[in-house]
């Protein structure tokens, strides 16, 4: 209605308003300028400020795509965890060794003393908090989860385990040393975890163990699991 209370005629046709489109690559700068200052940095020095002077941008234009630093800096992980493949050569133990290992590479591209206080700073709110779990923690989950039901396809774990457990136990060391950063992650004690896990699951351990070696086509591959 106008303002002396007349129908206004609508007017056919008309485009709404909308805002100035987002620029695609304007958001891939400022999460690559998020992650350099993050690693010279810190999460807890990072300041938005910095970031949206390294990008070439504004702290209004950062805040209209990510409201809070938390928010931000999540995103800019997600760029660099979830590039992260696992195998798939059919050989089960060769696949969860090197499957894990990726990831355990992919968290050390994060600078330490990172994931523990931006965790704490989500920790008190629920979608903040999912939003960490989901950005950081379910990729690996999930690419582990396909390794192993592919597994079960084979044959070579049982049926009726757990699957959930068994993504805990393979996933908590790569998860919560990433996490406090108390103590490295390396190759061999992940090749140790999975060698404990496997060893209650596997249909025939000691066929795996030799299908493994004979993929890698060396006797010495995976000997801390003879």
């Amino acid at each position: 209605m106008g303002r002396l209370g007349l129908v206004q005629p609508r007017q056919e046709g008309r485009a709404p308003r909308t805002g100035r489109p987002r620029d695609p690559q304007i958001g891939r700068t400022v999460l690559d300028a998020t992650l350099a200052v993050l690693d010279e940095a810190g999460y807890t020095r990072l300041t938005i400020e910095e970031v949206a002077r390294r990008a070439g941008a504004t702290k209004p234009a950062i805040y209209r795509r990510w409201p809070d630093r938390r928010r931000l800096v999540l995103a800019a992980l997600a760029t660099r965890l979830g590039t992260a493949r696992t195998p798939d050569t059919g050989c089960t133990l060769c696949d969860l060794n090197e499957g894990i290992n990726v990831f355990v590479a992919a968290f050390r591209r994060i600078r330490p003393g990172v994931l523990e206080p931006l965790f704490a700073d989500c920790a008190a709110e629920p979608e903040a908090r999912e939003t960490f779990m989901t950005t950081l923690f379910d990729p690996p989950r999930a690419a582990v989860a396909e390794m192993i039901e592919r597994a079960v396809a084979r044959g070579d774990l049982r049926a009726d385990l757990d699957r959930e457990l068994v993504l805990d136990m393979l996933g908590s060391l790569v998860h919560y040393r990433a996490l406090f950063g108390h103590a490295p992650i390396t190759g061999d004690q992940v090749e140790s975890a999975v060698e404990a896990v496997l060893g209650g699951i596997a249909t025939d351990y000691p066929a795996l163990l030799a299908h493994s070696r004979e993929v890698a086509g060396d006797p010495r591959t995976h000997a801390a699991h003879g």
